[in-house]
């Protein structure tokens, strides 16, 4: 134990020595720090700089997303509400943190979209760690904040699929992962001038803005997550027959649809990373209209089957069009955009049946059906719908299929790839720490016993206009608990089950 313990001191020596090394690297050799290389008063300073706005406007409206998805956890039942909204919270900064020192470097190492980041290959980026050295630019600061709020947007997805039942570290683990290595690598495959992006078919492999490279890499894993952790207590009958667990606050849910829909005006028109790229207009557009289209079919579709307005559908069918608009939206025509939106609402609401009712995977939020399902249709959506008029991307509708050859690939490709890294990832996790919270953590929220409150802390008993409990009420409570007691006592002969009222596990016959 004691030469463990020493070597361990060993190692974490030398990984300071050598992370001195690579700071003092850092800090002696950098790019442009303060803009003053880069700027310059002409009208070419000013594109620039104008440019350089636009993409930060991109950087915020992304990252308001963040609040949308928390939002969302308006689907789950309240004792679970702070749990969800915690991952939500610590994507956004310990997986920045992770795609900081090395997924950036990973995913656009190599891709010399900015100062400092010349070195890589067709399959993985070794330039950029912590923006030092050449990387410590303002152009390449720039682009790792964009880069970063999309990141965190991938791993959030698959929260909303295991959320309920999933142990913290388990958490941990997977956001370290997909922040680090699964979302970035696929994604130097596709942006970062990998081997998807270079293609001989078409244009290479084209996801504007992320409908493979986010929503499939972050809705195949949150499927994969969810089937290996197993749906949440009562979920299915003995028939396998679903039982639906209503969320505890829809409007929660429409305010974070709207937050969701107005920050992904950044996320793909800011995907340009120009203003003087006027396709901004088109793009904007586009997402908008497939987004509207969505929630339009889904409006009409859950009237004539059900007879009901259902308002949850609804937000879910101006999410899946969001999500299937996300790779086309630059090059295909606002009409093609309408039919992608229309086509993304039966996408999820097929998803739904078939992940739910005949998979029995659990998604409380339907992310697989929204994420993965839709990721996969906006991928294929540019091979029959790009019209050529933006980066001579053409699709079907052109006369030629190569382009739908090249997104098929790609869709394959990120289907494997997710899928081999869930698998792997949640199945070791299960089998050497476990996945799972326990039966009574999961009866009473995951909230109190992981957090240490509920979300909604409320007072028990019956409160006086001064705010003290009335004594009379809790004598009554009291008798009310004893008598309870005493009846459960009297047979020894009962399987244990859960009393609200007595807080606690008992026998029951």
């Amino acid at each position: 134990m004691k030469f463990v313990t020493n070597k361990m001191k060993t190692n974490v020596w030398l990984l300071l020595a050598v992370g001195m090394v690579v700071l003092g690297s850092g800090i002696v050799w950098a790019a442009d720090p303060n803009g003053s290389q880069t700027y310059s008063d002409s009208i070419a300073g000013l594109k620039f700089s104008v440019n350089f706005i636009w993409t930060l406007l991109g950087v915020f409206l992304v990252f308001s997303m963040q609040a949308g998805f928390a939002f969302l956890g308006g689907f789950l039942r309240q004792k679970n509400m702070l749990s969800y909204m915690a991952h939500c919270f610590i994507d956004s900064t310990f997986g920045a943190m992770v795609f900081y020192f090395f997924g950036f470097a990973f995913m656009y190492g190599g891709s010399k979209l900015a100062p400092g980041l010349e070195n890589g290959n067709a399959w993985i980026g070794s330039d950029g760690f912590m923006l030092l050295a050449g990387s410590y630019d303002v152009q390449t600061i720039m682009f790792w904040l964009f880069q970063m709020v999309f990141a965190t947007k991938a791993v959030s997805i698959i929260a909303g699929a295991v959320a309920e039942r999933l142990k913290f570290g388990a958490y941990l683990i997977y956001s370290f992962l997909m922040c680090g290595l699964i979302y970035p690598i696929y994604g130097h495959w596709v942006w970062g001038g990998g081997w998807l992006s270079t293609l001989p078919f078409g244009s290479g492999v084209k996801d504007f803005a992320g409908c493979a490279c986010v929503h499939m890499i972050g809705g195949i894993m949150a499927f994969v997550g969810a089937w290996v952790l197993g749906p949440r207590k009562g979920k299915y009958n003995p028939d396998g027959s679903p039982n639906a667990i209503p969320g505890h606050n829809l409007a929660y849910v429409v305010i974070g649809t709207l937050i969701l829909a107005f920050g992904w005006f950044g996320f793909n028109a800011g995907s340009t990373l120009a203003a003087t790229d006027l396709r901004i207009s088109v793009i904007a557009a586009n997402t908008f209209i497939a987004a509207a289209a969505g929630a339009t079919m889904m409006l009409f579709l859950t009237w004539a089957m059900t007879g009901y307005i259902d308002v949850p559908y609804i937000c879910n069918g101006a999410l899946a069009g969001l999500v299937a608009i996300t790779a086309p939206c630059a090059y295909v025509a606002p009409w093609a955009a309408v039919v992608i939106g229309v086509i993304a609402a039966f996408v999820m609401r097929g998803a739904l049946w078939l992940v739910e009712v005949k998979m029995k995977v659990d998604d409380p939020l339907g992310a697989v059906a929204v994420h993965a399902a839709n990721g996969i249709w906006g991928m294929l959506a540019v091979g029959f719908f790009a019209d050529g008029t933006y980066g001579g991307v053409s699709g079907l509708i052109t006369g030629s299929g190569w382009q739908l050859l090249a997104q098929f690939i790609g869709t394959v490709v990120a289907l494997a790839w997710a899928f081999a890294w869930g698998c792997g990832v949640f199945y070791i996790i299960k089998y050497h720490m476990g996945i799972r919270v326990s039966d009574l953590v999961e009866y009473e929220g995951v909230d109190v016993h992981v957090h240490g409150s509920p979300c909604y802390p409320v007072e028990e008993g019956i409160v006086s206009i001064s705010g003290e409990v009335i004594e009379e009420q809790r004598e009554i409570e009291r008798e009310q608990l004893s008598m309870l007691e005493q009846a459960m006592s009297n047979d020894a002969t009962r399987e244990k089950i859960y009393s609200e009222k007595l807080g606690r596990w008992y026998m029951h016959w």
